[in-house]
């Protein structure tokens, strides 16, 4: 039975020569996913669409019709992506037992590639938080290692690639959401640039910085899926096709000899895991030998990136829950006995602890009073970042650093929210500035935990470090 660790293309080579068939792939990822249960990673499994769908690509097959780019891929989404008449829940009791009304623009360009879409996934309540320990329906567990975290907020997607529980997952990346899971749990994770794919059908946590990408197995799956989800989209007027096809140009994509520059402010950090820095060095002196210019580079901001990043953050979750009022839909409050009070108990007992923490600090950092302190200062913040960046990116063609600052952590250990929000260290960069990031496995600590390497690109700059990343991953 081929199911994970393989390469789509690998598995549509063996569905096209007759040796299986996607009912066979799919009831193979059921029977696993119910053997796996205790890893806590499906909130459902869509059984009866996945089989249909697989029935549907088979009689193509059969047929001689054309298959699509994803055809017999098993695909996973994280419970804040819609799916037409199928329940979401972003992981939160107040939109427990809500079905979506439409579908979002990734999953029908999935669909319309053939993708089977088997499942939900468990992730961190409205996408808030690094270790999967907010959700409203219990922790993720982290396959290597069943005492640990699979990180957050897409932790459930993580978890189902790396256990073998689909071919590939969709995640939302707001500060690292797709990259730290992806780290904590050896698989790859990409955050494509902010607007190359559609956002339309995602519940928001942060508009301005929300953006949906794939963990996979490989940088070859990742850039697959990519390619069908990219793209402009006339219900997002965020997302752009900055080139012909969604993709930027191939400039550079064949050329052999790059420059990158790493980060010495990340490198010498001192919460960075001393087994992480040492296997950085290491990739570092490879890429110098292989003829790659590999240069440090300051970058005086890191301390600035966290507090900026939770300040604009809140403020535009305070603003986009704000739909969530126990009125028009999800839950309400069976205490309520008139207007105020509805509003007031449905968010208070709907939402969890993590969430009414965010909303409370986005509310106060755009009080009025205090708007001029933390929000404009923020902004101003995240434009000097995103100029910085942007100069280094000039000279260089690539930035490298960890993913994380160490390997998965055991379930209760953070339990200081500054010290949980400082596990985003190394992401939360490219959100702020925009630009695409992915983490690659890269290495394991002596207990044999997996632990990511990130890079990230120019803007719009992702086929390129894609093709890079794939260099890398292999050598």
């Amino acid at each position: 039975m081929h199911m994970a660790h393989t390469v789509i293309s690998e598995i549509q080579k063996d569905l096209l020569s007759g040796n299986t068939s996607c009912r066979k792939i799919v009831e193979g990822f059921l029977k696993r996913i119910e053997e796996k249960k205790s890893l806590n990673a499906f909130l459902e499994v869509f059984t009866e669409s996945a089989l249909k769908k697989a029935d549907e690509i088979d009689a193509k097959i059969k047929s001689s019709s054309p298959l699509g780019r994803l055809g017999g891929a098993v695909i996973a989404i994280k419970d804040n992506i819609c799916y037409k008449d199928h329940k979401l829940s972003a992981s939160s009791k107040i939109l427990e037992g809500f079905t979506s009304l439409y579908s979002s623009t990734v999953v029908e360009r999935l669909l319309q590639e053939d993708a089977i879409i088997i499942g939900r996934t468990n992730c961190d309540e409205f996408a808030m938080g690094s270790s999967n320990e907010n959700s409203a329906f219990g922790n993720v567990l982290n396959p290597h290692d069943t005492t640990r975290v699979p990180g957050g907020s897409s932790g459930g997607s993580a978890t189902a690639v790396a256990a073998n529980l689909c071919h590939a997952a969709l995640g939302s990346d707001t500060g690292g959401s797709i990259r730290q899971p992806a780290s904590f749990c050896g698989v790859v994770g990409m955050k494509p640039t902010y607007g190359s794919v559609s956002r339309w059908g995602l519940i928001a946590y942060a508009s301005s910085f929300d953006q949906i990408g794939p963990l996979t197995n490989t940088v070859e799956d990742a850039e697959l899926i990519l390619d069908v989800i990219a793209g402009a989209d006339e219900y997002d007027n965020t997302c752009t096709s900055p080139r012909p096809n969604g993709h930027p140009s191939p400039a550079g994509e064949g050329k052999g000899v790059r420059s990158i520059a790493y980060l010495k402010d990340c490198i010498d950090h001192p919460g960075l895991n001393p087994e992480i820095k040492k296997r950085l060095e290491e990739i570092i002196a490879e890429l110098k030998k292989q003829g790659h210019t590999v240069e440090p580079v300051d970058f005086p901001y890191l301390d600035y990136l966290v507090p900026a990043y939770y300040v604009l953050t809140t403020a535009e979750a305070s603003s986009n829950l704000a739909r969530f009022d126990g009125i028009r839909y999800g839950y309400q409050s069976k205490n309520a006995t008139d207007l105020e009070s509805t509003y007031r108990k449905s968010r208070s007992e709907g939402f969890g602890t993590e969430v009414k923490r965010r909303i409370m600090l986005g509310t106060f950092v755009l009080s009025s009073g205090y708007y001029d302190a933390y929000y404009s200062q923020g902004q101003k913040v995240r434009r000097v970042l995103r100029d910085k960046t942007n100069n280094i990116l000039e000279k260089y063609d690539f930035i490298l650093s960890p993913t994380t600052p160490g390997t998965a952590f055991k379930h209760g250990d953070v339990k200081d929210p500054i010290q949980m929000y400082l596990e985003d260290i190394f992401t939360v960069l490219a959100n702020l500035t925009g630009l695409p990031a992915i983490s690659l496995p890269l290495g394991k600590d002596s207990k044999s935990l997996p632990f990511g390497i990130q890079l990230m690109g120019k803007k719009f700059g992702d086929k390129e470090m894609l093709a890079f990343a794939k260099k890398l991953a292999k050598a």
